[in-house]
């Protein structure tokens, strides 16, 4: 049965969008920027910087200041901040309880090492574990995400015995020799040799995927079954999964399958309802383990649940986390099971600055803010309210695609109206650039790079929405009439 879940479209609505430009007011007042110039910044990244670091921007802004969900540039202006600096702030730009435990640790201890007992690291470690759910108690403390995901790779294959590894294609598990052949995004893929045992998986896409599907979300495609619990294309895409296993890794001896619960640099892409369930059972059968990537999901941010593996009715053998886990400063975890852990033990393991005692203290404050600011539920509850206000926009604009997410976790896909065909990058850029001068900072992604994707501070409001929803439509409205 084939539907379109949404909303009839209203004058209301309509009007909605186009008064509600101005945005909110705030009563936190800036300090001066001081630094220097754009064009001397610009000098010292032509000289001094990689290439391979790019502008995403024609007019770059120097963003020197942060207040909660607000960011502010060299020139007093004022930004809307829907990434969250790569879903990495959680609960806000300078959140004063993340920065009065940061200061009171930075003025008593900065750093020791982990094979001393600092009382920080074992306080953070005990209330972290106590998020987790099942006989997930074991917890490294790493430095990022692709750290994280780097040392996964090696306990799976440390407790298995084996050695190939599976995760879906276009995901993104991090940037480094060992994880290049894990991320399946042809962007971030550097023309040299990668190590071996690594495959691809057939992304189990509703939206551009073979059979399509219907998704844990608010909003599905056009095309999408109306399943009420798993969907009815769930077995062909675990029958590719199977076929994979079949003839590209030997019999059984599959160590990890790799996947993140939401795809987030892939482009907000969420699996038909079941996937990754039965993609555990499979991999099991095979001696693999199911490993979380949660650097993106994480930590309440897809409002049902604390951990975006959750909505999928699983319990992982690994789970990986960064990101949102320390609002901005370097952290990352490894959760696993000690029968895994005792694997590991094989060789001695150090890690000099994983659990130091500033990220420790940073990383509970961060827990501590958002259980007592309740921002599992703001997400779950202002998330619902912006993506039921997007797929409103989606009838408007036949530029959107597709309205894809949970909680503030979502992505908006654009597209030649009339079809599927990615926008193009050219009318990305323009598009992009509008939403930036008008005060919103978002993000693009997919593979395409035709994917707004909108994940912003957990501590956004329903008039941060609306004002947000205003500047879109603005800019969308533009574009369309100005491209007839």
């Amino acid at each position: 049965m084939s539907r379109r879940v949404g909303f009839k479209c209203s004058n209301a609505l309509v009007r909605h969008f186009s008064n509600t430009s101005e945005m909110p007011r705030i009563s936190f007042v800036p300090k001066k920027y001081t630094g220097p110039t754009l064009q001397y910044i610009d000098k010292i990244k032509s000289d001094s910087m990689p290439p391979a670091i790019y502008s995403i921007y024609k007019k770059p802004v120097i963003l020197h200041q942060g207040n909660m969900q607000w960011l502010f540039d060299s020139e007093g202006r004022r930004y809307l901040d829907f990434f969250g600096g790569v879903v990495t702030v959680s609960v806000g730009h300078c959140h004063p309880k993340v920065v009065s435990a940061l200061t009171e640790q930075a003025n008593t201890l900065w750093h020791t090492t982990n094979l001393y007992r600092h009382p920080k690291i074992y306080e953070y470690i005990e209330l972290l574990a106590s998020k987790m759910p099942g006989d997930l108690k074991v917890i490294y403390l790493v430095n990022s995400g692709t750290e994280a995901n780097d040392l996964a790779v090696l306990l799976a294959k440390a407790y298995t015995g084996n050695m190939d590894v599976i995760s879906l294609q276009s995901s993104y598990h991090g940037y480094s020799s060992g994880l290049m052949g894990l991320t399946a995004t042809q962007s971030y893929r550097m023309p040299i040799p990668v190590p071996p045992g690594f495959h691809h998986a057939m992304l189990p896409d509703p939206y551009r995927g073979a059979w399509g599907g219907c998704r844990d979300s608010l909003s599905q495609t056009p095309e999408a079954c109306d399943c009420p619990d798993e969907c009815v294309s769930t077995d062909k895409y675990i029958d590719q999964l199977n076929e994979l296993l079949g003839n590209s890794i030997p019999a059984g001896r599959v160590a990890a399958f790799f996947a993140e619960s939401i795809q987030g640099v892939g482009g907000v892409v969420q699996f038909p309802k079941g996937y990754l369930k039965k993609a555990q059972e499979l991999i099991k059968k095979n001696a693999g383990l199911l490993i979380a990537d949660e650097v993106q999901t994480g930590f309440g941010r897809t409002g049902k649940h604390y951990w975006g593996f959750e909505s999928h009715g699983i319990i992982p053998d690994i789970v990986t986390m960064a990101k949102g886990i320390g609002n901005g400063f370097p952290i990352g975890a490894v959760v696993t099971t000690k029968e895994i852990a005792a694997a590991h033990a094989k060789a001695a393991y150090f890690n000099t600055f994983g659990g130091n005692a500033l990220s420790a203290s940073v990383g509970k404050a961060v827990l501590e803010v958002i259980e007592d600011e309740k921002m599992q539920e703001n997400s779950k509850i202002v998330g619902d309210y912006f993506i039921e206000h997007l797929m409103e926009m989606q009838r408007l604009y036949p530029i959107i695609g597709d309205v894809r997410g949970q909680g503030l976790m979502l992505g908006v896909e654009l597209v030649v109206p009339g079809s599927k065909k990615p926008l193009s990058t050219a009318d990305m850029t323009e598009l992009h650039e509008s939403i930036k001068d008008l005060g919103v900072l978002i993000a693009r992604g997919g593979r395409w790079g035709n994917v707004l994707r909108i994940k912003p501070p957990m501590c956004i409001t329903k008039n941060d929405v609306d004002y947000g929803l205003s500047v879109l439509d603005q800019v969308l409205k533009k574009f369309t009439i100005s491209h007839k």
